[in-house]
């Protein structure tokens, strides 16, 4: 787990992101120290676990939450901050895999993961700088079609109307690109400042009463009636157990690390813009994401700077030089950019499944995790932690429909998942250009 945790940051700093230079930090919390006990124990400060806490707290649970750097260090505080009112995979293939009314219920989930984002942000009065719309951009002619249909399925069978198809008049006309020929656009949904939103979610866990301690990775944990966590400082004994580590995981718990795996992703920012330039890359402000396997996203900041997304490694360790890393995607879909400076690239570890859909399970009657948002993470993992929250007070429903949806083990087992997987994104990747 250190290699993970330590391979490519300094331990309890946050990241040289735009992040991290635009959102004020909180006051450390302490490290654990000594012998605890609490009704809840979380592992990992991001939206789940801040989430699941903050929840938890206000239900009346004493809780105790752990991270190994910061609140917010991890994913939660370097993506993409694209959040929308959907499954990772479509709807069309959700009925394919777990039947209509499973399917029917995942939208439902999926739906208030979107209005948990809003309703947190207005009742702790966070500063998530929220701006509407996302656009899907397909990269292929022939990908159209599909995008067409997905919104006529969408409108007709889950009453989507904020959902529109774009043609490629349209879709240039908001994404002027010639790499793109059409797609579609989700008025709903949008994208935040994803640090400043798990600092307020930190801030009000806090300030409901959980307790928070930073620098604190977890070393083991003994299941039993009341599970023991344990750090180099100290122990917490708890009632029940919530592992939110999602790419940080380890071999914490190698059931779920056999179903849930790291992945790198990358992000730069770009000088701030002139209000001509920013229209001239997205002419709405929306968000867009387009139909590559290995996804480009991109958006532009509150200070007009494009912030781009895209690009993957498998190993810890990030790129040198992430910044041309990223850069060469960036100018794949907007070349006259080449002379643009680059102020800031970052990267950040997620974790992926092999059905891109969430990992939520009961591990034992007392232990949760909850993770494997394969990029798809800022709203349903905020809604995960709710989920697990009611799942411990005992309405465990929603978390139940997200149980059944079936999590392959990685092939290859713990040894070989990464070449495994290095080898099979490398042939999405050349299926990309084709």
């Amino acid at each position: 787990m250190a290699s993970v945790l330590y391979a490519n940051d300094e331990k309890g700093e946050y990241p040289a992101s735009y992040y991290a230079a635009t959102a004020s930090a909180l006051e450390r919390f302490p490290e654990l120290s000594g012998e605890h006990s609490c009704d809840v124990a979380i592992i990992g400060g991001g939206f789940s676990g801040l989430s699941a806490a903050l929840t938890l707290a206000e239900k009346g649970f004493d809780v105790a939450l752990l991270d190994a750097h910061r609140v917010g260090w991890g994913a939660s505080g370097r993506n993409g901050g694209q959040i929308d009112g959907s499954q990772r995979q479509g709807q069309e293939e959700l009925e394919d895999l777990v039947g209509r009314e499973d399917a029917r219920k995942l939208w439902d989930i999926a739906q208030r993961s979107l209005a948990c984002i809003h309703d947190l942000a207005k009742k702790h009065n966070i500063d998530y700088e929220f701006q509407a719309g996302s656009v899907h951009a397909d990269h292929r002619r022939r990908f159209v079609k599909h995008s067409q249909e997905h919104v006529e399925f969408m409108r007709s069978q889950y009453d989507c109307d904020w959902m529109e198809f774009l043609d490629e008049e349209r879709l240039r006309a908001l994404v002027p690109s010639k790499a793109y020929f059409g797609g579609y656009i989700d008025k709903q949904a949008g994208h935040i400042h994803p640090l400043k939103f798990a600092l307020g979610l930190a801030k009000a866990a806090a300030s409901a009463g959980v307790n928070i301690f930073e620098q604190s990775e977890v070393t083991e944990i003994v299941d039993g009636q009341r599970p023991k966590v344990k750090t180099a400082g100290g122990t917490i004994n708890c009632d029940h157990l919530i592992l939110a580590c999602n790419g940080y995981l380890g071999h914490l718990d190698k059931y779920t690390a056999r179903r849930v795996m790291p992945i790198n992703n990358y992000i730069l920012a770009t000088e701030p813009l002139s209000e001509e330039t920013a229209k001239s890359l997205i002419a709405n402000n929306a968000a867009v994401s387009d139909s590559k396997f290995v996804i480009n996203y991109y958006r532009l900041s509150k200070d007009r700077r494009l912030l781009f997304g895209g690009r993957e490694s498998y190993r810890y360790t990030f790129p040198r030089d992430i910044k041309s890393f990223v850069r060469k995607a960036m100018l794949s879909i907007y070349p006259h950019l080449s002379q643009t400076r680059i102020d800031y690239g970052w990267g950040g570890t997620l974790a992926i499944t092999m059905s891109r859909m969430p990992f939520l399970n009961f591990l034992k009657p007392n232990k949760l995790a909850i993770g494997g948002y394969s990029g798809h993470g800022v709203a349903m993992a905020t809604f995960a932690g709710q989920m697990a929250a009611e799942a411990i007070s005992g309405n465990a429903e929603q978390f139940d429909v997200m149980s059944r949806v079936p999590t392959p083990k990685m092939p290859g087992g713990l040894a070989l998942r990464v070449p495994l997987l290095s080898l099979a994104m490398f042939y999405y990747s050349m299926r990309d250009k084709i």
